[in-house]
């Protein structure tokens, strides 16, 4: 057993996350290589010296670049604005360092492309966080779809819903300023590596993408424009012949983690959502019609990546749970030097997709994504 020094970059919402995930990591999974929380880096100093008291961790900065540099930080979490993400990746690397980074994977499918590219000449360890997909439900939904256990799939329908912005008379923010904030940036992505990792390849596509509320209150007795989307909608064709359709939307009243999907084959179907993330679904057409029906399955200790967190059936994980999935599966790619799904690789896929779905809602036609 040895340690590996974690820098953070970030320390908001996903800074937490990844914060609280790496301190139990070890406890929960025994791995061999044991994180020991080196350094945090925030906006300010002020607010670095509180996350490093709250998450416990030896050092802070307000300077990204002197966390990366530093020699006790041996592997960089990456969980601030995706505008930032290109720089840090790119220096990480250029010192041999593993990375693991948040989706989207950079602010744009150009970015996306050059921080793969810098982790493939630096022979570096890269994982991107596509978190939802690694719920022990989800992944056995996706041993299930491998095994053939519903036949052949005909058609997957995906989700990602939420309303933080259904209201609107909520004020103007970052999140609404910028493309790679809007929907198709931030929830979009999330549903899109579910479908891949799910169906497979997507090879061509029809999409809608809009702003539902154009402007919205500055907070200072005016109005913003609103400069990204609020929901998307698009057709899809995957290559193994399914037909899809996804939907995301941060405008969904009542919806708070929609993230759902429904995938259909010839001899079975699944249904999963994420409200209700410790259950699938399953219909298997067979025996005698009297008797069919969809059957609710809870996760448990058969389950993938259940067993660590708890020995009890139906108890369930939460969200936090699958960052510590994700840093399970990143701590034990550095540990073998192998990488392990999802690559940045599998990042850019999901870039290409959302920038042709955006391509496709500018020209109102259909686009091969083999093109992006």
């Amino acid at each position: 057993m040895s340690e590996i020094g974690i820098g953070i970059v970030g320390g908001g919402y996903m800074g937490k996350a990844h914060s609280v995930a790496y301190a139990a990591v070890g406890a929960v999974f025994g791995t061999k290589l044991r994180p020991r929380l080196e350094m945090i880096c925030a906006s300010s100093d002020a607010s670095a010296e509180r996350y490093r008291a709250t998450f416990g961790f030896q050092r802070a900065t307000s300077d990204w670049q002197v966390l990366v540099n530093d020699d006790r930080v041996e592997a960089v979490i990456i969980a601030c604005p995706q505008e930032l993400h290109l720089q840090i990746a790119q220096a990480a690397f250029a010192l041999g360092k593993p990375v693991f980074c948040e989706k989207p994977l950079g602010a744009s499918l150009d970015e996306a492309k050059a921080m793969m590219a810098a982790a493939k000449k630096a022979g570096a360890i890269n994982m991107i966080g596509f978190n939802y997909i690694r719920t022990p439900a989800s992944q056995f939904a996706r041993k299930l779809v491998a095994e053939g256990a519903i036949g052949e799939v005909t058609h997957f329908r995906g989700e990602h819903t939420e309303d933080f912005y259904a209201d609107p008379d909520a004020p103007a923010t970052w999140r609404t300023d910028g493309m790679s904030n809007g929907t198709m940036g931030d929830l979009a992505p999330h549903m899109i590596n579910g479908a891949l990792a799910l169906i497979g390849s997507i090879t061509s596509l029809s999409a809608m993408v809009e702003t539902v509320h154009a402007n919205r209150p500055d907070g200072k007795g005016g109005t913003a424009k609103v400069t990204n989307d609020d929901q998307a909608q698009m057709m899809c064709r995957f290559e193994n012949g399914a037909m899809g359709h996804l939907f995301f939307s941060r405008v969904a009243t009542g919806r708070k983690m929609g993230y759902a999907y429904e995938i259909t084959g010839t001899k079975g179907a699944i249904r999963f959502d994420q409200e209700d993330q410790n259950a699938i679904w399953l219909y298997k057409a067979e025996g005698p019609e009297s008797a069919r029906g969809f059957t609710k399955i809870l996760t448990g200790p058969e389950h993938p990546d259940y067993l660590p967190f708890c020995q009890g059936p139906g108890h369930g994980t939460g969200y936090q749970d699958q960052i510590i999935i994700e840093a399970n599966d990143f701590l034990k790619a550095v540990e073998t030097n192998t990488n392990i799904w999802p690559t940045f690789a599998d990042g850019v896929e999901v870039s290409r997709i959302v920038a042709a779905a955006i391509h496709s809602s500018d020209t109102g036609s259909w686009v091969e994504t083999k093109d992006y």
